[in-house]
Parts: structure tokens; sequence; C-alpha cells
């Protein structure tokens, strides 16, 4: 029985890799064994982020409230302009 179950994984786990592909170019950044950490860190902290920190800063950023956690508005990188605004002649 055991065989068998290690048979069929190995078959699957072979199909499955053989149409593989990357989305992306490969080069030698993605060699680095640090790479592989970040692999496995990189969604704890995206759920951490979107978990945990932007509810927190959504709940002491509402106005009237900001005042007791002693949150500031921050202040627009752009200079009151967008991002991505594009000025037409």
């Amino acid at each position: 029985m055991k065989r068998l179950v290690l048979s069929l994984t190995l078959v699957v786990g072979l199909v499955v890799a053989s149409d593989a592909r990357a989305h992306d170019a490969y080069d030698d950044t993605q060699s680095h064994p640090l790479r592989l950490v970040a692999y496995l860190l990189h969604p704890v902290g995206f759920a951490l982020e979107w978990g945990i920190m932007r509810p927190i800063h959504t709940l002491v950023s509402t106005p009237g409230v900001d005042k007791v956690f002693g949150h500031t508005p921050h202040t627009d990188p752009y200079g009151g302009y967008s991002a991505y605004m594009i000025e037409e002649d």
C-alpha cells in the first residue's frame, strides 16, 4: 500500500512538474540562498500588513477618534498632484 501511494505521488509530481513554466525570466538574483527565506517570509509579512496593520490604521485614523490615538494625517508626497496626473496642453 505504501508503494502504491509513493508511486502515485511520484507520478502526479512528475506530471505536474513537467508542465511548470515560470512567469518571468530567471536570472542570478533568484539563486541567492536568502531568496528562499524571502519566499517563505513574504506571505507572512503580507498577511500581517493586510490582516492587522491596515485595519488598525483604519481604526486610529477615523475622524474624531484620531485625536485620541494621536494620529496625524500624512502629507501628500506629490505636493497635491496625483502620482499619475498627466497634464494636457
